[in-house]
This record gives structure tokens, C-alpha cells and sequence, in this order.
């Protein structure tokens, strides 16, 4: 047998806390194999992440240390080093050069005041000793292979210029720029929709089989795993529950815990002859049974009526910086939610979905269009009719560590939509977000902690308690349940339709999860550069799907069996169109053909 590049053996990686010492993993042994793809997976604060830190010797940097184990990593020369007793200039030289590592969330490892080129080309300067113009042509090369549009611009741009999902290619980009012995990828395409997420998996599968590369893949998509895993570690509470080959894993689980992981996984089809959404299987067998939700009936007002909404950003050039072109984010968008129904909102990043969002709630001021909430003209109000506006209507961001704040408890952080609309006040405000947290599942002892002491999962169903503690009307849930597990994700997503069936909420769904999109929606509309290219109910997309980019976004959604894998063996990258047109440009008005009631396709111009 080859011999591993990397072995854990009996880790345990301990945090002190409030005067206690915890311990973050406890007994884990793995190894990896030359090109073999090993899957870490299990809920949030069961440890994975801890473990991938640990082997980039990075977990010391957020207070955690390794307290017993050993880590052997195999270098490009031969020699074996354990990990653990290696002093930081050898660190230094492996992390980025010989171990790449992609993170849960892009926003946090990208810097902030420095260009998305200079910090793909400063790694290749310094592990590979290109010169400046050598490294730019290898960042320009490196944000083609992970279909970047535009690549070209996006060298000179910054992070906060990027979309979630583009800078989780950036990245990725990062990450394999020095080809790497060992790619660690901590939940890599959570970010990402279907179409380029199967392109990502297929590049790094590919990068795999070539280099002989080592893959540490940690994520909460069981279809992922199912498509990209040789061998899979279930992990609960910082221990190793089961490992094996994947299809064992898959056909024959022997943990009570990877059984219930396996049942929560939403799969694509499994709504096929149902009116409405469903409940999903719940790993609480005193939860209420699952029953379909029966759409609203036509008849019903809009609770949100939006039409021709039009949203384009500034494209600055020049010594004066003036505007030279505009990027036609949303492009005449029109759609109805009805009281107590769901729109999933799906496309690729970058497509406009997030802005679409935005713009409703005026978080960005739209163009042109108009948007009514409850009969009532949102863009006609003023700061404090605004204000009062969005009691009504919430937002659940895509990125929770960017949505909190960092130095607020999070009982603070929850108390305070509350607070700020004078709801409750002293006991009942304190029951009120206990309560909150309760629902979410979290425990009442995270009230006094900060962001930083929650993993990705936990602190997004903190922004989804923050959320639902105004009672609103509408929540726009941007990406909300990507960064759970699949466990977590059932439980927030069962919390999300007993909701809207017991206080009436709609929501405008916005995720790249077609699986979950099928579980929970009424109507689905899927855009592409802005534009919505079809929508209608969802049995009626999901089944007799008309556009040729909604049949590419279903062909696309990774099916959780090993047996039936889709990575392509020719990635065939198709170019992405640009959305950026001179000043001035007219687009033309979106014209639809109404295949069947309620179902309409853009006539293509």
C-alpha cells in the first residue's frame, strides 16, 4: 500500500473556557492516501473544522491546543514531520505550499484592503518565486478554472466588491494556486449553485487524479460526499463514530447517528405528487408528524407585489474614477408572494438573487421598479416610515459571521430587534429569547457567548433567531440554511413551515439547494444575469422544467449515491457571460410565454 501523506492518530485538541477546559476533539485517528478523497462530516460543534485547523496547526490562533496525538505529515522531499512539534518557519513554508486549505466562510480569509490579485499572486511569489507578472498570468489563469466571470476585472477588485458565491471561488483559487500535497476544503462549495459547484468538484477530483493530491473534505451535503468521498469519517461531539469506504457508509450504516444523517438529507424527486411543502424527516420522534402544507389559494391578495424591478451597480474607471459602465444586476423582475406562501429564488452567483433581496428591504436602492408590501409602497417611504416598514420584513444574511457583531453576547444581539421596537422589556424580554434559542436549538448557555465561539452552523440559526424575533410578515432568507448540516438544516427548515403555517409568514427563499428549494417552496423563479428566466409552481419547474438554464441547474444537482456519481471527466468550462454594459444601454423588457397557468418562460430576445 502507498504510504498515507497524512495521519492523525488519537488527536485531542482542548479550549479553555469560562475557567473550564473543553475538549474540541477527543481520540481521532485517520490517515489519507495519495489521491484518495477522505469526507469528514457530522453536524456543527461535532469538531471537523477542529480537526482541519488542527492539522494546519491554526487552531492555536482561536485559543484552542493540541493536548495529546500526533499529526505526521509526509513532505515533497521525503521526510516525514509531525505536524505538531514543527516550528512556525516550517509551518509557514507548508501552510499554502504544501497543504492549501479552503475556509467555511470567504469573507473572513480574504483581506479586506487588498486586491483579489494581489492575494492569489503573493502565495505564488512566495512558494514558488514567479515574479510579479509571472504570478498576475497565474491568478488570471487560476479565477478562469473556477469560473470567475470576468476575470480580468476581478484581479483589480476588492472582497466586499465580489458575491458570496464569487468569493468562495477566489477561494478556492487560493487554496490550489501551488497545487498542494494535501487540499483541505472546509465546506468549499456551501456557497455555490449547482451548475458551478459540479464544475468545482470536478476540477478538484480532476487536480486529484493527476497530482496525486490528498483531499480533506469536510462538509454537511451528503450528496457531496456521495460524489466525492473514497472514504468517509462520521464525527459527533469531537469523536469518531464510524468511519469506512463510502458505500458501505451509504448502504449499510452501522452508528444510530449516521443513520439519522442519511434520513435528514433532502433528495431531489422525493416531492414529486405533492400540493405543497413538506415537513422533513426530523431526528426528534416527539417533533409533529410531517404533512403537506396546501398552497394558498389563488384568490389570495399579494402579500408582496414586485414589478420591474431594475438594480444596476456603477463600474468606475479612469484617473477621476468616473462611471464608464454599469453592471445590469437586476433586469426588469416581477413576482408575487402570496400571505403564507414561499418564492425560492435559485440561479448561479452573481446572477442577482442576493440583489433582488436586497433591493426589497432597500438595503440598496433599487433603479427602478416598484414594490409593494401589504398594499404599501416601500420605495415611496421615508426614513421612519422605512423604519417602521421593516418590523414587516426581515433578512436572514448569507454570511452570519459578517451579520453579527463581534462584540455583543448573542442574547444581546437577539434582544435587540425587540428592544429597538419596544415588544418586551426585562423578564418577558429575557423568556422571549430564551425562547428563541430554544426553537432554533441552540442551548440556553450560548446566550453569554460571542460570535467567534460558535461554529458556522451555530451562528447562522442565531441570525435566524434574530430573524423571527419581531414576528415580520416576510423574512427574505438569503442562503439560510447553507451553512448547516443536513441535520441542523431539517430541524431550521421544519422551524421555518410550522412557522409559516402557524403565523402565516411568507418567505422569499433564496439558495442554490435544489433539493431543499423542492422541500420547501410553493413557486420557484430561477434567474440568470438578472433576469428571471422561468417561474411558476413548483411541481410545474421541478417536473416540466421549459428553459434550457433550468434543465442545465437540474442535471447539475449532485445525487447522494455513490453508485451513480456524475463528475464530469472534460470540465469543458463554458464562458459566463458578462453583465456589464456601457452607459446608456437599453436592455430590452423581459416579453414570457405561459407554457401552462402560472408557468411562464422568457422568450428568448
Amino acid at each position: 500500500m502507498t504510504a498515507p501523506i497524512v495521519t492523525v492518530e488519537n488527536l485531542r485538541v482542548e479550549f479553555d473556557s469560562d475557567g473550564t477546559t473543553v475538549a474540541g476533539v477527543e481520540d481521532v485517528t485517520f490517515s489519507i492516501a495519495p489521491g484518495e478523497t477522505v469526507c469528514v462530516v457530522g453536524e456543527s460543534g461535532s469538531g471537523k473544522s477542529v480537526t482541519s485547523l488542527s492539522i494546519m496547526r491554526l487552531v492555536e490562533f482561536g485559543g484552542g491546543r493540541i493536548a495529546a496525538g500526533a499529526i505526521r505529515f509526509a513532505r515533497a522531499d521525503g521526510s516525514l514531520l509531525d505536524i505538531t512539534a514543527a516550528g512556525d518557519a516550517t509551518m509557514r513554508d507548508i501552510r499554502g505550499g504544501e497543504i492549501g486549505m479552503v475556509f467555511q466562510e470567504p469573507m473572513t480569509s480574504l483581506n479586506p484592503v487588498f486586491t483579489i490579485g494581489r492575494q492569489l499572486s503573493d502565495g505564488l511569489m512566495l512558494h514558488r518565486g514567479l515574479s510579479r507578472d509571472a504570478a498576475r498570468a497565474r491568478a488570471l489563469e487560476l479565477l478562469q478554472e473556477v469560473r470567475i466571470p470576468e476575470p480580468e476585472r476581478r484581479l483589480a477588485q476588492y472582497p466586499h466588491e465580489l458575491s458570496g458565491g464569487m468569493r468562495q471561488r477566489v477561494v478556492i483559487a487560493m487554496a490550489m494556486a501551488c497545487r498542494p500535497r494535501l487540499l483541505i476544503a472546509d465546506e468549499p462549495t456551501t456557497a455555490l449553485d449547482v451548475t458551478i459547484q459540479a464544475e468545482i468538484l470536478a476540477l478538484i477530483d480532476r487536480l486529484k487524479r493527476e497530482t496525486g493530491m490528498a483531499v480533506l473534505f469536510i462538509t454537511h451535503d451528503m450528496a457531496v460526499v456521495a460524489q466525492m468521498a473514497d472514504r468517509v469519517v462520521v464525527m459527533y461531539r469531537g469523536r469518531i463514530v464510524e468511519s469506512g469506504p463510502v458505500t458501505e457508509i451509504f448502504e449499510a450504516p452501522k452508528a444510530d447517528y449516521t443513520r439519522s444523517l442519511l434520513a435528514a438529507v433532502p433528495r431531489l424527486g422525493a416531492m414529486r405528487g405533492t400540493a405543497g411543502p413538506d415537513r422533513m424527516s426530523g431526528l426528534d420522534p416527539a417533533a409533529r408528524p410531517a404533512q403537506s402544507r396546501p398552497a394558498p389559494q389563488p384568490s389570495d391578495k399579494p402579500l408582496l407585489a414586485v414589478r420591474n424591478l431594475v438594480m444596476r451597480f456603477p463600474v468606475k474607471g479612469g484617473i477621476l474614477r468616473r462611471t464608464v459602465a454599469e453592471v445590469h444586476a437586476v433586469e426588469d423582475v416581477s413576482f408575487d408572494i402570496r400571505p403564507g406562501q414561499t418564492l425560492a429564488l435559485v440561479g448561479e452567483s452573481g446572477s442577482g438573487k442576493s440583489t433582488c433581496g436586497r433591493s426589497i428591504l432597500r438595503l440598496v436602492e433599487p433603479r427602478s421598479g416598484e414594490i409593494a408590501l401589504g398594499g404599501q409602497n416601500i420605495r415611496g417611504l421615508g426614513p421612519e416610515g422605512l423604519r417602521r416598514a421593516r418590523r414587516d420584513m426581515q433578512m436572514v444574511f448569507q454570511d452570519p459571521f459578517a451579520s453579527l457583531n463581534p462584540y455583543m453576547r448573542l442574547g444581546a444581539q437577539v434582544a435587540e430587534p425587540i428592544r429597538n421596537f419596544a415588544l418586551a422589556s426585562g423578564t418577558e424580554l429575557d423568556d422571549r429569547v430564551a425562547h428563541l434559542f430554544d426553537r432554533v436549538e441552540l442551548p440556553r448557555t450560548f446566550l453569554r457567548r460571542f460570535p467567534h465561539e460558535l461554529s458556522g452552523g451555530q451562528r447562522q440559526r442565531v441570525a435566524v433567531a434574530r430573524a423571527l424575533s419581531v414576528n415580520p410578515r416576510l423574512i427574505i432568507a438569503d442562503e439560510a440554511v447553507s451553512a448547516l448540516d443536513v441535520s441542523v438544516q431539517a430541524q431550521v427548515l421544519n422551524l421555518m413551515m410550522d412557522l409559516q403555517a402557524d403565523l402565516g409568514l411568507s418567505f422569499l427563499f433564496i439558495s442554490h439547494d435544489m433539493a431543499v428549494v423542492e422541500r420547501v417552496s410553493h413557486q420557484v423563479a430561477v434567474m440568470y444575469l438578472g433576469r428571471i428566466v422561468e417561474i411558476g409552481p413548483r411541481a410545474a419547474i421541478f417536473e416540466d422544467p421549459r428553459h434550457p438554464y433550468t434543465r442545465s441547474l437540474m442535471a447539475a444537482v449532485p445525487l447522494a449515491d455513490p453508485r451513480r456519481r456524475r463528475l464530469r471527466e472534460d470540465l469543458g468550462f463554458k464562458p459566463v457571460p458578462s453583465p456589464v454594459f456601457p452607459l446608456g444601454h437599453r436592455s430590452p423588457p423581459s416579453a414570457y410565454d405561459e407554457v401552462a397557468p402560472g408557468h411562464l418562460v422568457l422568450i428568448a430576445g
